[in-house]
């Protein structure tokens, strides 16, 4: 079995660690009783800001890498599992807190909330991204796994629309993560365009 290098494995457990650094806290906070005066909504807005956040990076890390900053690309897959994973602490306190785990009210919410449906659409499109992240998932797929992990470019409009939606009078955070997925979807847009023109000539 292929082993990584020390080094490679010593950048892995960094990188590991410090993606799972706000779950600790996170969890510190609960334990300690630390989030504050309202802690079910310190506890959504630090899941849901960590999940955008690495949204961010995954999707920063193939025009990096293109750049000659490969570091980020090779550990793109455990940041969009940790992205993943924050993303469904997100939704875990909701349904908890606002939600109480039933489904009628969900629904409603659904309905007459838009942050909360694009919020959820978001999820259940990154769901099976998350599900078929292996290797072995992607050379069963083939061509179909590289069509299929397209959605994340999906799931950052979303993001940006959830975060809008929420904000209310502080705009500050979702212009700047709308200004960076915007700009990273122009950036994939520009590509698909120069392969295709290329292709044609």
């Amino acid at each position: 079995m292929y082993r990584l290098p020390w080094s490679a494995q010593l950048w892995w457990a960094v990188v590991f660690s410090l993606a799972l650094a706000p779950f600790v806290y996170i969890v510190y906070g609960v334990l300690g009783n630390a989030l504050g005066p309202d802690p079910a909504e310190a506890l959504m807005h630090q899941t849901g800001e960590w999940a955008i956040r690495l949204l961010v990076l995954v999707l920063a890390a193939r025009p990096l890498a293109q750049r000659g900053w490969p570091a980020l690309f090779r550990y793109r897959r455990m940041l969009g599992l940790f992205m993943f994973f924050y993303t469904t602490l997100h939704l875990l306190v909701f349904a908890q807190v606002y939600v109480g785990w039933n489904v009628s009210i969900l629904l409603e919410e659904l309905l007459e909330r838009p942050y909360v449906m694009v919020g959820f659409a978001g999820w259940v499109l990154l769901t099976p991204l998350a599900l078929t992240s292996t290797n072995g998932m992607r050379r069963r797929l083939r061509q179909r796994w590289r069509q299929l992990h397209q959605l994340v470019y999906a799931v950052a409009v979303l993001g940006v629309l959830h975060v809008l939606w929420l904000s209310r009078s502080d705009i500050g955070d979702a212009v700047l993560y709308g200004v960076l997925l915007g700009a990273l979807l122009c950036w994939r847009i520009w590509q698909a365009w120069r392969r295709r023109f290329a292709r044609a000539r």
